[in-house]
């Protein structure tokens, strides 16, 4: 379980937070939405206690989680951030087996759970692979591969599409709506909406919306609420129209609102 509770962060006297509260447990799955700058990312960096809460708490697993360990802290919530850029000579392979650094096993334990994720996210052709020379993409999914061999209840997705073709980005979410199927937590920070509906897969009603806006929770809602496309048209100053596609329904952009 992550609770965040009336937190708010200050960085050189600028206010990045304000009074935020959140809880998300194993089976949750939590949508950030809102404009470049608006706090999403400051806050998945006060969950993992990498930024300090001026006022607030923040625990993870039931701990405070400035008192935890980097090993009780990947224990509970794996995180993908937005740039994931790796400069060091090691092979893919290698790089999923450290992502299971909390656990205590055999090197040879360590690496077959590694090979498992990896075929999982799609990237079994990378894991011989040197992490630096593989494109943003083919480092995005190596990296997503990471994150499932970490196995923590908890993702913590920053865009965990970023880099990826539209096929790549369609697969990556309906592997991401599986993990959560499957019963593990995610709180995913994204800008498009509509590739939501490719994790939630029917399940739209059980998808949580949070719109932050200047370091503050503007609303909650649904992934299915009739007045979704309202509140994200307010939220991103921009109207938003809704089609059907096949079923789903897609927000597209109309016009800047004035």
């Amino acid at each position: 379980m992550l609770e965040l509770d009336r937190v708010s962060v200050r960085v050189r006297g600028v206010p990045l937070l304000r009074d935020v509260s959140l809880k998300l447990a194993p089976g949750d799955f939590v949508a950030l939405l809102g404009p470049n700058g608006a706090g999403k990312t400051t806050l998945i960096r006060t969950a993992l206690g990498l930024l300090p809460a001026g006022e607030g708490s923040v625990r993870l697993g039931g701990q405070d989680v400035r008192r935890m360990s980097g090993r009780e802290r990947a224990a509970q919530a794996a995180w993908l951030p937005q740039h994931h850029r790796i400069h060091e000579e090691i092979s893919a392979l290698d790089l999923a087996a450290a992502a299971r650094f909390r656990f205590d096993e055999t090197r040879q334990a360590s690496l077959d759970a590694a090979r498992a994720a990896l075929a999982r996210a799609g990237a079994t052709e990378f894991a011989a692979r040197l992490v630096a020379r593989l494109s943003g993409g083919e480092q995005q999914r190596v990296a997503f591969g990471c994150l499932l061999a970490q196995q923590a209840p908890l993702l913590l997705l920053d865009e965990p599409a970023n880099h990826l073709d539209p096929a790549q980005q369609v697969s990556l979410y309906r592997l991401i709506g599986d993990c959560w199927r499957e019963g593990l937590g995610v709180l995913c920070i994204t800008h498009d909406v509509n590739l939501l509906a490719h994790a939630a897969r029917d399940r739209e009603s059980s998808v949580r919306i949070l719109g932050v806006q200047c370091g503050s929770l503007a609303f909650e809602s649904r992934l299915d609420a009739p007045d979704l496309g309202q509140r994200l048209s307010e939220l991103f100053g921009l109207r938003l129209g809704e089609a059907r596609l096949e079923g789903r329904r897609v927000f597209l952009p109309a016009e800047v609102a004035p």
